[in-house]
């Protein structure tokens, strides 16, 4: 080092520190209470034109099933699977966007979705 210099030392405001720590508190109780609301949402999405619909809610828990009587055919239940499996996955999907978009409007971050296990 040069005769007359000295190294690196951060700025002694304390006061700015004191600024950061009180804003990173106010974004993390921010982001608990984002998480507390996306943890209520609830997703719906329908396969066959309507005639299959799934409910899903945070946990990805499928609350509801609706098949609608007249897409029951006991010669081709795979179809039936089909739209079961189309609706439910639809809806998982559509859970997923809803919440990552609701903690990145919150955060401004974004893509916080698969890392607050939502």
């Amino acid at each position: 080092m040069a005769k007359g210099k000295r190294g690196f030392r951060p700025p002694m405001g304390g006061g700015n520190m004191n600024q950061l720590m009180a804003q990173a508190q106010k974004m993390q109780k921010q982001l608990e209470q984002a998480q507390a609301e996306a943890a209520e949402f609830k997703a719906e999405a329908s396969a066959g034109g309507g005639m299959v619909t799934a409910t899903v809610n945070a946990d990805h828990q499928v609350e509801a099933i609706e098949i609608k009587a007249e897409i029951v055919d006991p010669d081709d239940v795979e179809m039936l699977e089909d739209m079961v499996l189309a609706a439910v996955n639809e809806a998982m999907r559509k859970l997923d966007e809803q919440v990552n978009a609701h903690l990145q409007n919150v955060s401004g971050l974004g893509g916080l979705g698969g890392m607050m296990g939502f």
